[in-house]
């Protein structure tokens, strides 16, 4: 029988998912690693008898298992050619807390940050904190001993372990948890697979001569971070194996072990008491890296929670990055390095004293140009730039990019300074710089070479670097893991760094474990080539991509794809905060997010033998449920805009497959409303008839919003201003195609009270803002439009006129789409500087004095606010609260909301309707039920207020509307 036959009855006998289409197999064929390896099939489990199914069947098919949880490891432990094994979606419950024991029980698809979230309560937390805190998952922390910046005060992963369940690669169930050596030697008795396992450590770890090899070569006991093979060393602190403790835990061992011994299904772990409540950050700032790092062994005298080093080629990435431009507030000058210290007390004073005792001895000892103390919520600001380091080195433009190869090796932190002065000199006789950021406050950092693996030269030099840098970890006693794990990149140095009878050790574990050769092959033993099976290919031809819109700015569109590294940030879910990404919080599913959609693109365009490579019913399927928020362009820290992605995907896929009529409708909106606003009350009719909705695939359950009596500009030209005077001077309204056809009320309104606050408002004749053509696809139509308004507004908006725009969305695409289609470069890049939400020229206007709170009357109102997602990836909501908040006895606040997850003409859509209220359902509906009815409810997209009300049945209100109503009589 062939393999497919047997996976589809493996899929009829699953409570999961097993997929083994191109799509599937080409997502979780590549992880946050260089390495691209497709599997056979990809399985989402429901149950332990599912994951025991497929142990099973792979053991009778003799192909690999690979567990895999959010996929952000940078070894390739979560890839592999047999069956991926995900277990994010279906194996999320926190089990059990005991609070006497400081003990808490969750399966292996547990948010690291979810979980401090349920344990933050009771007054405890799970201290390893990865960069990838908010996404990364407590199984995969498990597989690879993750530590992240608190390991020099919480400890690492391997500490924190009670107990693991887990399934032996027989499909048989096991418990490992702490044993007495009586205990142990029990279980070495019996015919059990268990049994086997106990019976061959025994065996192994009793012989003297493996004690003192393993004590030789093994890395220095006192480097805490090390991930080097698996953990026998911790094995012989037991009085069974040599050591003085009577007890022995292989969970341990199983720890860091990257799911190559078994499969675990739940995890019992020590918890800790939450840190001091009065932290400082002292951020001390370096002209170069040596310094830097010198300054480390004295300040790691000053009792610090946290020690983390950036180094300027990451900083540098900050400043062409929406979401962490702003989170530069604390730099000062231009530092080759920075050190991030921090300390805590639960006294406020004394986090002061010892604050100010590190300054001092940091400046006694001359090193840093400049201390910067930082407190309360900018610590957390500071954190989420050191955080995106990974993603933000995805945003450097060109196929030099910053390779995972040497990324994680640890020394004893008094070895640090003369280590790293080894290794930059090393890296000069190779011609290369390299980027240093991490913890350096336990002896690792992450280095990473900049690299072109395109060319066959730089792979040669990826390995070469690779193999010098082993040798010099070795000279230093060393691990070349220190969290990120073996994998693929770093198991074939294993032999070398721990001596070959060690490996063969570490070899005959594994037979005792898997001795079919089921769990995660290639990994840590018998490992896979580091420079094979790489994501992209050495010496190749780079494909030639013709596209519609301008992708200069990566130097094409597969390079915009290549930004993706895998991190994995899009995987975030509400609780993270952000918007990012409203598809993957819905669905759960991995195709939903922002990377698939990136790997997706990355593999056809560069793969595909068809004339026009966009033409795949895959890349079809993967960007659907894209809603093209645009959350992803801001919140990446990779830059990686998947909305404009997908527009020109859907403008080449469509003109290969044609255009369908649902598709012409809702992008030439604008158009047919034109004409049905001759007859607004008959056309509202027709259109929202049950026969008409479903002809067109519209949800029986919307209603299509109705055309006003009568036009915006039909109104202005009867209610122009009598007055002549405007002390505040003029702006141009950008009278968008939703203000004019349908929220007549809300352009009325804005007029105005621009009027009444001094403004000349100008309307002239210009096209629609082209947002329906652009999410739809129709990117010739979109081009004439960016074209027309560049034209008509190039010599009228000046910094003193200004173009303000009502609805977020139309305005914005002056600033985003039309730099990429206009033909005029320069006047589309001058006009994008000079146009303005009406909410960014209030705030603006405000701060220069022109509008000033006695305008307004002083009656309360208590109003929240949900920002547009264009908005918070483009402009920024803090310009609605600026605005609303002028009126003296306004009291706002902003909805920490994600997605409403209309998006334009998508939640109209039939197919689409259940996802587009489950978006909501996410963040913002929750918050709106939850808010009392005297509140308003401020909302400038007309699809995110026609949302709330099918959501909630609240109405909510254009900012410039309330703000109306505020306006003294």
């Amino acid at each position: 029988m062939s393999l497919l036959k047997d996976l589809e009855q493996l899929s009829a006998s699953l409570e999961g998912t097993l997929l083994y289409d191109d799509l599937h197999k080409t997502l979780y064929s590549t992880d946050a690693s260089v390495y691209r390896i497709k599997p056979k099939a990809v399985a989402v489990p429901k149950t332990i008898a599912d994951i025991s199914k497929l142990i099973r069947f792979a053991g009778e098919h003799q192909i690999s298992i690979t567990p895999r949880t959010a996929g952000t490891s940078l070894a390739g432990q979560t890839v592999g050619d047999g069956i991926v094994v995900d277990v994010s979606k279906n194996f999320t419950k926190i089990l059990n807390f005991d609070p006497i024991k400081k003990t808490v029980t969750v399966e292996p698809g547990v948010i690291r940050d979810e979980l401090n979230l349920f344990l933050k309560p009771h007054g405890v937390f799970f201290g390893p904190n990865t960069s990838t805190s908010n996404r990364c998952m407590i199984g995969g922390m498990v597989g690879n001993n993750s530590s992240g910046t608190t390991s020099i005060r919480y400890g690492v992963t391997r500490d924190k372990i009670v107990e693991i369940k887990a399934i032996l690669s027989d499909g048989s169930e096991v418990v490992f948890k702490e044993l007495t050596s009586v205990e142990f030697i029990e279980k070495t008795k019996g015919e059990t697979l268990e049994n086997k396992i106990y019976k061959s450590l025994y065996d192994e770890l009793s012989i003297k001569a493996t004690q003192d090899e393993i004590v030789k070569e093994f890395p220095k006991p006192e480097i805490h971070r090390r991930n080097t093979g698996y953990a026998v060393d911790i094995l012989l602190k037991s009085d069974l194996f040599g050591g003085t403790e009577p007890t022995i835990n292989l969970g341990k061992l199983l720890c860091g072990s990257e799911g190559t011994l078994a499969f675990t299904y739940e995890i019992t772990l020590k918890v800790d008491d939450l840190p001091p409540a009065n932290n400082i950050m002292v951020v001390a700032h370096y002209h170069s890296i040596q310094e830097s790092l010198e300054s480390v062994v004295v300040a790691m005298k000053h009792h610090l929670y946290t020690a983390e080093m950036i180094d300027d080629t990451i900083l540098d990435c900050t400043k062409t990055n929406r979401e962490h431009i702003k989170n530069r507030f604390f730099l000062v000058g231009e530092p080759k390095a920075i050190m991030m210290f921090e300390v805590a007390s639960h006294d406020a004073q004394d986090a002061e004293n010892q604050a100010n005792a590190l300054i001092a001895d940091l400046e006694k000892n001359n090193f840093s140009y400049a201390l910067v103390k930082i407190y309360g919520a900018d610590i957390e600001k500071v954190n989420e730039l050191r955080k995106a380091g990974l993603g933000l080195l995805g945003s450097i433009v060109g196929d030099d990019k910053a390779a995972d190869s040497i990324e994680d090796t640890a020394v004893e932190l008094s070895d640090l300074p003369a280590y790293i002065a080894e290794f930059s000199a090393m890296m000069l006789r190779h011609g290369q710089g390299a980027i240093y950021y991490a913890h350096a406050g336990a002896g690792e950092l992450h280095l990473r070479p900049v690299l072109n693996l395109k060319k066959t030269s730089d792979l040669k030099l990826f390995r070469t670097i690779a193999t010098d840098v082993a040798i010099l970890v070795k000279k230093y006693r060393g691990s070349l893991s220190g969290e990120h794990g073996d994998g693929i990149v770093r198991g074939e140095f294993i032999p070398f760094m721990i001596g070959e009878t060690n490996y063969e050790l570490l070899k005959r574990i594994k037979l005792a474990f898997d001795p079919n050769s089921v769990l995660n092959i290639g990994k840590i033993v018998n490992a896979l080539k580091m420079d094979e099976n790489h994501r992209v290919v050495s010496g190749r031809v780079e494909p030639d991509i013709k596209t519609f819109q301008d992708f200069s700015d990566s130097l094409g569109i597969l390079r915009a794809a290549e930004k993706c590294n895998g991190s994995g940030d899009c995987r975030k879910l509400p609780s993270a905060g952000g918007a990012m990404c409203p598809s993957y919080r819905a669905t759960k599913n991995e195709k939903e997010t922002t990377r698939a959609r990136a790997n997706a693109l990355r593999e056809y365009l560069t793969y595909s033998e068809k004339e026009n490579k966009f033409d795949q019913k895959e890349l079809y399927e993967v960007f659907e449920l894209c809603v093209s928020c645009k959350a992803c362009a801001s919140e990446c820290p990779s830059n990686v805009d998947v909305a404009t992605l997908k527009a020109e995907f859907l403008y080449q896929y469509q003109k290969a497959n044609g255009f369908s009529t649902r598709n012409k409708i809702f992008a030439h909106n604008a158009k047919l409303n034109k004409m049905g606003s001759l007859f607004p009350s008959i056309t509202n009719f027709i259109s929202n008839q049950s026969l008409v909705k479903k002809s067109m695939g519209i949800a029986p359950e919307r209603q299509v919003p109705l055309l006003a009596k009568k036009t915006f500009r039909k109104w202005h030209e009867n209610h122009k201003p009598t007055v002549t005077d405007f002390p505040n001077g003029r702006l141009y309204l950008f009278v968008d195609e939703f203000t004019n056809y349908y929220d007549v009320n809300i352009g009325i309104d804005a007029f105005e009270l621009l009027t009444k606050l001094g403004y000349q408002v100008l309307v002239i004749d210009h096209e629609e803002s082209g947002r329906a053509y652009l999410s739809k696809g129709f990117l010739e139509e979109a081009k004439k439009i960016a074209n027309h308004n560049v034209n008509i507004f190039k010599d009228l908006v000046l910094g003193n006129a200004p173009l303000v725009g009502i609805e977020p969305s139309a305005i914005l695409t002056f600033r985003d789409e039309y730099l990429r289609l206009a033909d005029d470069k320069e006047e589309a890049e001058k006009l994008s500087r000079n146009a303005f939400t009406i909410e960014e020229f209030f705030k603006k206007e405000i701060i220069d004095g022109k509008i000033k709170p006695d305008s307004f009357s002083e009656e309360k109102k208590e109003i929240k606010i949900h920002g547009h997602c264009h908005q918070k990836s483009l402009s920024s909501v803090e310009a609605t609260f600026a605005m609303l908040n002028l009126p003296t006895n306004n009291t706002v606040t902003i909805y920490n909301s994600g997605c409403c997850g209309m998006a334009g003409s998508f939640g109209y859509e039939k197919e689409h309707y259940q996802v587009s209220m489950q978006m909501g359902e996410d963040t913002l509906f929750p918050k709106v039920r939850a808010t009392a009815e005297n509140v308003k409810i401020a909302a400038a997209g007309t699809s995110c207020r026609h949302q709330i009300y099918d959501g909630t049945s609240r109405e909510a209100q254009h900012p410039v509307s309330i703000l109306r109503s505020c306006l003294k009589a």
